[in-house]
């Protein structure tokens, strides 16, 4: 996939996972948005899977820990062929297993997520195994600012960096918005970086909507040998369509048909110029 290929694929992303989200009627729509760029590098740039052996022992692990930004993670499994992007024609329907947070009922996800906090301490459990079992594999794993407040992630950060957890991987898809307010109206956590630098933690800054630094930065690890890596990626939420960009409405909304048609207008209009 050439670098022009990879910019394409995450207007496609885009486009494809605002159709599913406009046809269940029920998305959350703004954090799928925001995080899109992050998904489309790792499944396409950095990780060591393979739909068609996912089970291998030495495949690195991607664990969504902002499980509710679902839509972003189907598409993007989907199109790298692990299962039928039809499937998705029962998303959020009765009994389907595509439904608001991953579950491992679908091919290609590694854990159940959803409930804030969680994510992360599965991955630092991951990456202590693969130490234990001197493997080579990376385990990965994207958070949101609206879960950083839960404590279970604190202990986690304490935890990764005594056990000094070079192989684990932490993306904060940084985009400044809880679902009801900004992080510094709802629970302030500035400064990330001066947080977890302090908890032991080896930490760089990235757009996070910029597909080739992104791939620099996570392809770029151990930062530092012995520390964790965290990665903040400054990310929109909403990003892509006009009307969505930094609007709290669209944490969970659905677009009208008017809507939908202006917001698959715009990213085809973005397309043209890539």
């Amino acid at each position: 996939m050439t670098d022009k290929e990879l910019k394409l694929k995450s207007v496609y992303i885009r486009k494809t996972l605002l159709k599913y989200i406009y046809k269940a009627k029920a998305g959350h729509t703004g954090g799928s948005l925001s995080c899109t760029d992050i998904l489309n590098v790792l499944y396409n740039r950095v990780l060591n899977v393979d739909p068609k052996d996912f089970k291998n022992p030495n495949r690195d692990r991607y664990i969504q820990s902002k499980g509710h930004c679902v839509e972003a993670l189907f598409v993007t499994l989907a199109d790298r062929g692990f299962f039928p992007m039809s499937d998705l024609d029962e998303l959020c329907s009765y009994q389907s297993h595509y439904i608001g947070h991953p579950t491992k009922k679908v091919h290609g996800v590694e854990q159940n997520t959803g409930a804030l906090g969680h994510g992360l301490p599965i991955c630092v459990g991951e990456a202590i195994a693969a130490k234990l079992d001197e493997k080579s594999h990376r385990t990965f794993t994207l958070m949101g600012d609206g879960e950083l407040p839960e404590g279970s992630n604190w202990e986690a950060f304490l935890a990764a960096a005594h056990y000094k957890l070079d192989n684990l991987y932490a993306i904060l898809d940084y985009n400044k918005q809880q679902i009801t307010g900004s992080n510094q109206e709802v629970m302030n956590t500035d400064s990330v970086k001066d947080k977890l630098e302090a908890f032991g933690w080896s930490v760089q800054e990235v757009d996070g909507h910029d597909v080739l630094a992104l791939e620099k930065v996570l392809n770029n690890g151990p930062f530092e040998k012995g520390k964790p890596n965290f990665i903040i990626a400054h990310t929109i939420k909403g990003k892509g369509i006009s009307y969505m960009e930094g609007n709290l409405q669209w944490h969970h909304g659905v677009p009208s048909p008017e809507q939908y048609e202006l917001a698959q207008n715009e990213l085809s209009q973005a397309e043209a110029l890539i």
